[in-house]
């Protein structure tokens, strides 16, 4: 039975660890990771930021790898190149990562690559490939449940 959209998001927000890939230290422009990293973190769950780049994101330690979080993590949000998000899905494999959001921006701006979502669905990985998780669960603003409603009317939510 294929899980619908509505259960992978409440299934992908219960989990209390999730990382996210593709944290951003460039401050000139808003970043859809960071605004997610936030969010996730100021709704209770344990965030680990990801970029091989960086030593530290906001304060804290930011991990080269999902491998490299001490204790793991049950979710990861993949907000980077559509290549990179390739790399990322097998990791999680490696990682035990059993849940996957590969986000995509209303504006176009996407991390959805077609070659990681099939490899999480070989892998028995759940995936919600699009949209962002801002969209959903508690502490969702206007503007994201706005975008939600519109999407889901014309259509454009994951499946």
């Amino acid at each position: 039975m294929t899980a619908t959209l509505d259960e992978k998001v409440h299934d992908f927000l219960a989990e209390k660890r999730i990382a996210i890939a593709g944290v951003s230290r460039d401050a000139s422009r808003p970043s859809a990771a960071n605004l997610i990293y936030r969010r996730l973190k100021t709704s209770g769950h344990d965030v680990f930021a990801v970029n091989p780049h960086m030593q530290t994101f906001e304060g804290e330690r930011c991990y080269p790898d999902l491998r490299s979080i001490p204790g793991g993590v049950g979710g990861v949000v993949i907000v980077t190149r559509p290549e990179t998000a390739e790399r990322i899905v097998h990791d999680c494999r490696d990682a035990g990562v059993r849940r996957v959001w590969v986000h995509q921006s209303l504006g176009g701006g996407s991390s959805v690559s077609p070659a990681a979502v099939e490899y999480c669905r070989q892998q028995g990985i759940s995936v919600i490939a699009g949209a962002c998780p801002m969209m959903f669960g508690p502490g969702a603003d206007f503007g994201h449940v706005c975008m939600r409603w519109m999407l889901r009317l014309t259509g454009g939510l994951p499946t």
